[in-house]
């Protein structure tokens, strides 16, 4: 007899939602460390280190691409130029491996700041909307490259499907699976045997099975065809359930091992703004005017969700237009990532 789901009848209360970190810069990815340490994406064009005791600083990359930084008052070019930080991961030295969805590069920069390019082309050419970026326990770097549109905007269209995944290993970059629609954040299961992506415009969760040598097969949908949302971020916890966000619409979601949907976090409420959105999408015709009118109050346009904390129950949740970093408890543990 299989467990009982720790997520049976939970919901996040949104009184009990507490904050860190303060004046960021679009944290979209955020690190969790044993020491409570947190590293996020910050829009300057590097990361912030948070450290447990509430102290933080900016750490900037040590070459000229911090001079292509835009700041801005356009709310909608601080959020598709300059060098835009997004999905973070430590390498096995731990320095932080960025995907940069401004300079449309794969980076690597150490904890003081020295910066190297690791990739910014593949097959000639160049790369795309690098989105998100993770290293599993072969040391390879897997990497996600939502479209080849150089404003991401203009690619959430239900009829945009050029985004792909490529994996980085010995140095060498290649793509491993495409034709999804806006790759956003992956995830590999406990034993690494199926990679899970998260199609922001097909409004779903696929799956891909990991063989020995990288390549990627057997795609099929998990959890519902369409979530009624746009997927932006994915986490698994250490029961099996892959949690979520909804970006603009801020709801957070989990998938349980049997493929069923639950709404833990609801900040839209059915909104007027969301549904002129989605009615707007299904007739391909959404524009940055419809998306910026939404967002909830909690931390506008949820993106990531990490687990940290001494017992990996803390969740803590990127967000594209808050200067904090929302966090709560979870009555279950997150699965432990490669760095932990």
């Amino acid at each position: 007899m299989r467990p009982l789901n720790p997520l049976e009848g939970f919901k996040v209360d949104p009184s009990a939602i507490k904050y860190i970190g303060h004046n960021l810069h679009r944290p979209e990815c955020i690190l969790a460390e044993r020491d409570g340490s947190l590293w996020t994406a910050d829009a300057r064009g590097g990361v912030v280190h948070i450290q447990p005791d509430g102290r933080q600083a900016l750490i900037l990359p040590s070459e000229a691409a911090t001079q292509s930084i835009v700041s801005s008052d356009d709310e909608e070019s601080r959020l598709t130029t300059g060098s835009l930080p997004n999905g973070l991961a430590f390498a096995r030295n731990g320095d932080i491996i960025i995907s940069n969805f401004g300079t449309d590069r794969l980076e690597l920069m150490s904890r003081s700041g020295a910066f190297s390019l690791l990739a910014d082309s593949i097959d000639s050419l160049p790369i795309g909307k690098v989105n998100f970026v993770l290293r599993d326990s072969k040391d390879r770097i897997w990497m996600t490259i939502s479209t080849r549109t150089k404003n991401w905007m203009e690619a959430m269209s239900p009829n945009v499907c050029d985004g792909y995944i490529a994996l980085y290993e010995n140095g060498r970059l290649r793509v491993v699976a495409d034709g999804f629609h806006f790759t956003n954040e992956i995830r590999l299961d406990a034993n690494e045997e199926w990679l899970y992506v998260a199609e922001t415009c097909a409004m779903r969760v696929s799956r891909l099975r990991v063989l020995d040598d990288g390549s990627l097969t057997d795609r099929q949908v998990f959890g519902p065809d369409n979530h009624r949302g746009f997927i932006d971020g994915i986490a698994f916890d250490s029961f099996g359930n892959l949690w979520g966000t909804h970006i603009m619409l801020d709801r957070i979601f989990a998938i349980t091992p049997d493929g069923e949907l639950k709404i833990i976090l609801d900040d839209d409420k059915g909104s007027e703004a969301g549904k002129k959105l989605l009615a707007a999408f299904d007739e391909d015709k959404a524009n940055a005017e419809l998306m910026l009118a939404c967002g909830g109050k909690i931390s506008p346009w949820f993106t990531s969700i990490t687990f940290g904390g001494v017992d990996l129950s803390t969740v803590y949740v990127g967000s594209l237009r808050h200067d904090r970093i929302a966090y709560f408890k979870s009555p279950v543990a997150g699965l432990p990532m490669v760095h932990w």
